[in-house]
């Protein structure tokens, strides 16, 4: 079998420190508003429910 480089690696060490950052504050960010984008749209669609 071949030996594969291991890619996650590969990124890493292709980025600064600082982009490497970025990069993770960014994904995180994204994943709060998406949660938060859901709950919302949850509780929106309760209350039309709850009105019917």
């Amino acid at each position: 079998m071949a030996n594969f480089p291991n890619l996650r690696r590969l990124f890493i060490e292709a980025r600064t420190d600082d982009e490497e950052r970025d990069i993770s504050r960014r994904a995180f960010y994204n994943a709060v508003l998406f949660l938060g984008s859901v709950a919302v749209f949850s509780l929106i669609a309760q209350r039309i429910n709850a009105r019917s």
